[in-house]
């Protein structure tokens, strides 16, 4: 696999794997308990915490991009 397209594939499930951990632990001003403020959208994420989902997804994308350079090389090199 040449580094271009590894890189690209990490980069597609670096975001597969944003887009999963998005919604985990995610609490709207509803759920909240957040009353003051006018103009507030209620359905807006309090604390989405995206630094430690990004780290999360980071982790996650290593590990399917591993998973899936074991996968290719085994079928495609095996020859």
């Amino acid at each position: 696999m040449s580094p271009l397209i590894g890189a690209a594939l990490y980069f597609i499930l670096w975001w597969v794997c944003f887009f999963i951990t998005l919604p985990i632990g995610v609490r709207n001003l509803d759920e909240a308990g957040v009353t003051e403020g006018k103009g507030l959208e209620r359905g807006a994420p309090v604390a989405p915490n995206l630094l430690h989902k990004g780290l999360w997804a980071g982790g996650g994308a290593v590990v399917l991009w591993v998973i899936l350079l074991l996968v290719l090389n085994t079928t495609f090199y095996s020859r």
